[in-house]
């Protein structure tokens, strides 16, 4: 009897022990969204394939804490009318935002603004550096940059003239030309810069820059651009001239894999954009409750964000013929079974 009341005593106990543990996980656990905690992701050019893995994984991310997420942005490559939309999610009075400001100075009052009044703001891929943003994902831009002036000038045996495409005042790009023409200049010195033009994430523009640039320099034998709708017009006029300008870019979507699987591209730097959203909410998340956070810092006696975390890296990936197939949006989805950034 005193053996079988022991055994009893012990299973109430752990009975007990479980009911409380599960009533801490479900009353204690602070990651975890109140009702209607919502979170926006703003972009400029909504429809360009890019944004649309970042906005998957951030969506995930925001479902596994409980939180209600949406895909906000502009078509156009417009920053005023960007601003505009980002406006527009704030009157929401969302919980935060994750933003790709197209250019740094413009989203200066508008991202401070938020922050003042209670909106957290990450953003990603490209920066306002002097606003109130707590923190800033991207991949690391200069070492995409230089990444690809090596590939470029090795595939070249590293002589020869290039030209590069540009889209001036906006962060991530420019730091990515810059980037590109700087390892030339010091890696590779019998690599000749011969034109720069704007393209402007315009495929057409881009292609009547080749055009123009392959004709005043019969010897051009590549081309690089920051981002993937130029390099369709670049890829079709170098296609045009006989396939001798090698395209390199940064970014993909759908055509330019095909264009990468046919060889008219020579390839392209990819960050890893699905890492860029997952981190990107979570850094959004913790901005939003720093009281989860207590560093040893003086952050409490300044009055500042404790989560503050100026930079974090995503990473990024090459893309060539031999990978290429994993890199389609419309094959990702259908793995997933989700909707994209129409849930």
């Amino acid at each position: 009897m005193r053996k079988f009341l022991s055994t009893l005593a012990m299973a109430a106990a752990a009975s007990t022990i479980l009911v409380s543990t599960q009533a801490y996980a479900e009353t204690a656990n602070p990651f975890k969204c109140e009702p209607g905690e919502k979170y926006v992701m703003n972009v400029m050019v909504s429809g360009v394939e890019y944004w649309f893995p970042v906005y998957e994984m951030f969506k995930q991310a925001g479902q596994q804490f409980g939180c209600e997420t949406e895909y906000t942005g502009t078509p156009e490559y417009d920053v005023n009318k960007q601003i505009a939309t980002f406006d527009q999610a704030l009157a929401q009075k969302p919980a935060g935002i994750l933003v790709h400001p197209m250019n740094s100075d413009p989203f200066i009052e508008p991202i401070n603004r938020a922050t003042d009044g209670g909106t957290a703001v990450v953003t990603f891929a490209a920066d306002s550096p002097n606003s109130k943003r707590v923190s800033y994902i991207t991949s690391d831009n200069v070492a995409e940059g230089t990444y690809a002036a090596d590939a470029v000038a090795e595939a070249m045996g590293g002589k020869g003239e290039y030209a590069v495409l540009e889209n001036p005042g906006q962060d991530n790009h420019d730091k990515r030309i810059s980037a590109f023409v700087t390892r030339m200049e010091a890696k590779w010195p019998d690599m000749k810069l011969v034109g720069r033009a704007a393209s402007n994430q315009d495929p057409t523009k881009a292609y009547q820059a080749v055009l123009s640039l392959a004709q005043a320099h019969p010897d051009l034998g590549a081309v690089f651009m920051p981002e993937a709708n130029s390099a369709i017009g670049a890829a079709q006029a170098a296609k045009e001239g006989g396939g001798k300008i090698r395209v390199m870019l940064a970014d993909v979507n759908a055509k330019i894999l095909d264009m990468i699987k046919a060889g008219e591209i020579f390839g392209s730097v990819n960050p890893n954009q699905g890492m860029q959203g997952y981190m990107g909410f979570m850094l959004l998340w913790l901005a939003k409750h720093p009281e989860l956070i207590d560093p040893m810092n003086d952050a409490k006696r300044a009055g500042a964000n404790a989560m503050k975390v100026p930079f974090v890296d995503n990473g990024f990936s090459i893309v060539t013929k031999d990978n290429a197939d994993d890199f389609y949006w419309d094959k990702y989805l259908k793995r997933r079974g989700t909707k994209g950034i129409e849930e």
